[in-house]
């Protein structure tokens, strides 16, 4: 079933903690809060992107890092500090034209229940918590950090006809 659907996807909307992220935050001496992302899911967002996939991310973080990184990606719609992400949601498929059956939200915790509700498609990581995964018509296999969106993002392209080997031989 969740083949059918990842079919129809327009948009993709990425939390950032716990999913691009695995979660743990370290802090330096200076208060300075640093996080590793997975190459491999930086890889596929600027796939998808190429690709024409809508990709938003809607974080609560506020991190500088976290924004120069996901715009080396290609990510325009990034929204850092957020606290009512389902109303950011609304406002931004509402601006981009997109129904909310056309839509996955890959979230963890409770900061994201209120959107994965709304949208067609929830998705979580392997260690997203119960109730999160309680919503979810998919969980990753994967847990937050360790390549999440790139196993969600390689499938709903190569169900799209978008995943092209030919792309990547280009690349080289």
């Amino acid at each position: 079933m969740i083949y059918s659907t990842l079919k129809n996807i327009k948009c993709i909307v990425l939390d950032v903690d716990g999913v691009l992220t695995n979660g743990n935050i370290l802090v330096t001496e200076d208060g300075q809060q640093l996080r590793t992302f997975n190459v491999k899911d930086g890889y596929a967002i600027q796939y998808a992107v190429k690709q024409g996939l809508l990709i938003f991310v809607i974080t609560g973080a506020n991190s500088l890092g976290v924004k120069k990184r996901l715009e080396m990606l290609g990510v325009s719609e990034i929204h850092l500090g957020i606290k009512d992400k389902l109303t950011l949601l609304i406002n931004l498929l509402s601006k981009y034209k997109v129904n909310k059956e056309h839509v996955v939200f890959i979230g963890d915790d409770m900061p994201d229940y209120q959107c994965m509700e709304y949208v067609g498609t929830a998705i979580a990581p392997a260690d997203a918590i119960d109730d999160i995964k309680k919503l979810c018509q998919y969980i990753s296999t994967r847990s937050g950090g360790e390549g999440v969106v790139r196993e969600v993002l390689e499938k709903m392209l190569k169900l799209q006809g978008k995943w092209h080997s030919d792309f990547f031989l280009q690349s080289i």
